[in-house]
C-alpha cells in the first residue's frame, strides 16, 4: 500500500509529518530517518484493528433493529 505523506520541519527542530488520507494520523522525528521509521508505526496504527474485539450481527446472532422518534 502506498500513502501519500506531507513532512514539514518541526519549529523547534526536527521533522513532523501527516498521513491526509488517514484523518489524526501523524507523528514525529528528530531526524528523517527517524521520522520515518515513527511514520511505518503510526500508519499501521492508525490502520490496525484487533479483531478478537469486533463482533458481527451475521456470526453472534446479533439483530439489528432500527426505531423511529
Amino acid at each position: 500500500m502506498r500513502l501519500k505523506v506531507v513532512v514539514h520541519e518541526a519549529d523547534e527542530g526536527g521533522f513532523w509529518a501527516e498521513v491526509p488520507a488517514i484523518p489524526g494520523c501523524a507523528t514525529e522525528g528528530e531526524t528523517f530517518e527517524e521520522l520515518l521509521t515513527n511514520l511505518y508505526e503510526a500508519a499501521e496504527g492508525c490502520l490496525s484493528v484487533d479483531v478478537t474485539h469486533v463482533k458481527t450481527g451475521a456470526r453472534s446472532g446479533w439483530t439489528t433493529t432500527t426505531s423511529s422518534m
